[in-house]
């Protein structure tokens, strides 16, 4: 390893161990915004200390909430929704598309303009799939040209109107910020999703309190009914530990234990992808923890062969994709990736960044608009890496350079601490047979 902005990998001994996986990023950004909307006072523990987590924090106190550290908690302070008073200036969601997406969907429920802003990759994204449906509402919702941040919503004086139609895109974070919405709207809203997306929002608002009913990819959400304070204690997150299973399934020799993972099953689409291509990936001690499927994850060295990633699985592995396609370039045959246009705006044009890592390492990698196609056998040197500052790119580059045959530097490392902050660490733990 070297600095925090170039790290160097090189190949590695076999990974044994166990790892604790930082807390999940999704349940952790919810756990924090949901309870400042409830108000009261509520323990989010095992919380993600990520710069995206971080950001939510900064965001939420401009309007009011408190927040303070205690051990491995968070502590959220709120007056509630009702009491957020106008913030001084915009709302900086740093590189937080969660963060910019579900607080647009409080946005929309005050009687104030709320302006949300984000650094130079977040200012790219797509953020017009949120505001139509808020505008839809009776919101004022607006952003730059093309629908690009800063986007400013303000509340209608008369309320929100109801939702009911189906959303542009299975997105968990739209499909997030349309029920914070719904749940200001003067009657019912019907929300009907065109895929399978996370559900986390929504378990976590009904045990919270709101009525919330899911009929297949139909939600309904009654307003009216108070939301409770709630402590909250983030499984282990599912995507960060996707980085180690795939590590472990391609570096030889290979046998690591993942405690207290969540294993959602909307979150486990990179599991399903690997378990087709024929890794060794077993679930152990499955309980509920805060209504989440949680489990102890193994996983040890398997040959892979080549598959095909389409349809609903995409939205289930959409973030995992990465490095799903460092495996596949260690897989026997062809691996094809289709229907995951989404990728394209992500933190970086994610079809273009992932291509670019495996030529980069001497993989031939065939693109599309809506994929890839790997064509495995191998890493089959070493190189430079530019991690495009996206933080799956940098580390789906160091699991690739794991099972390589020489060192790699990866340009951007940074990045990692957008989600995973220890993940450097962990790596050298695990290839010294040091985790534990």
């Amino acid at each position: 390893m070297a600095d925090r902005d170039v790290a160097t990998v090189r190949p590695a001994g076999p990974l044994r161990g166990s790892l604790e996986v930082p807390g999940d990023k999704s349940i952790t950004h919810r756990g924090l915004i949901f309870n400042a909307l409830a108000g009261g006072e509520a323990r989010v523990r095992n919380y993600l200390d990520s710069a995206d987590c971080r950001s939510t924090m900064a965001c939420l106190s401009q309007w009011g909430a408190e927040f303070e550290r205690d051990g491995d908690a968070v502590i959220v302070r709120s007056g509630g929704q009702a009491a957020f008073t106008r913030p001084a200036g915009a709302l900086d969601c740093g590189n937080s598309g969660t963060t910019m997406r579900l607080l647009s969907g409080a946005a929309a429920g005050l009687p104030f303009t709320t302006t949300l802003t984000g650094d130079e990759s977040l200012r790219k994204r797509p953020m017009a799939r949120v505001l139509s449906p808020l505008a839809s509402m009776g919101a004022a919702a607006g952003g730059a040209d093309g629908g690009t941040a800063p986007i400013r919503l303000r509340g209608p004086a008369g309320g929100l109107r109801p939702f009911r139609g189906r959303l542009e895109v299975a997105s968990a974070q739209v499909k997030s910020a349309v029920v914070l919405a719904a749940l200001r709207a003067d009657g019912e809203s019907v929300i009907e999703e065109p895929g399978p997306s996370r559900d986390h929002t929504e378990r976590m608002l009904a045990a919270m309190g709101a009525e919330i009913e899911v009929d297949g990819p139909r939600i309904t959400v009654r307003p009216g009914a108070a939301l409770r304070a709630m402590d909250v204690s983030a499984p282990g997150d599912a995507s960060a530990a996707s980085f180690w299973i795939a590590a472990a399934t391609i570096v030889p020799g290979s046998a690591l234990r993942l405690p207290g993972v969540g294993v959602n099953p909307r979150r486990t689409g990179a599991v399903d992808v690997l378990l087709a291509m024929g890794a060794r990936i077993a679930f152990e001690h499955e309980r509920i923890e805060s209504g989440e499927r949680v489990a102890d994850i193994r996983v040890s060295s398997a040959p892979l062969r080549g598959t095909r990633i389409s349809g609903d699985l995409i939205v289930r592995a959409l973030d995992e994709l990465p490095v799903i396609a460092a495996a596949a370039a260690m897989a026997d045959g062809v691996t094809e990736i289709r229907d995951a246009a989404e990728l394209r705006v992500k933190e970086s044009d994610r079809i273009a960044a992932t291509a670019a890592m495996l030529r980069a390492l001497g993989v031939e990698a065939v693109e599309h608009e809506d994929g890839l196609d790997i064509i495995g056998g191998g890493i089959r040197r070493g190189g430079l890496v530019e991690s495009r500052g996206d933080h799956r790119i940098a580390m789906a580059a160091a699991v690739a350079a794991a099972a390589g045959p020489e060192a790699v530097e990866i340009a951007g490392a940074g990045a990692a601490d957008i989600s995973y902050p220890e993940f450097w660490r962990d790596l050298e733990a695990a290839r010294d047979g040091a985790a534990v």
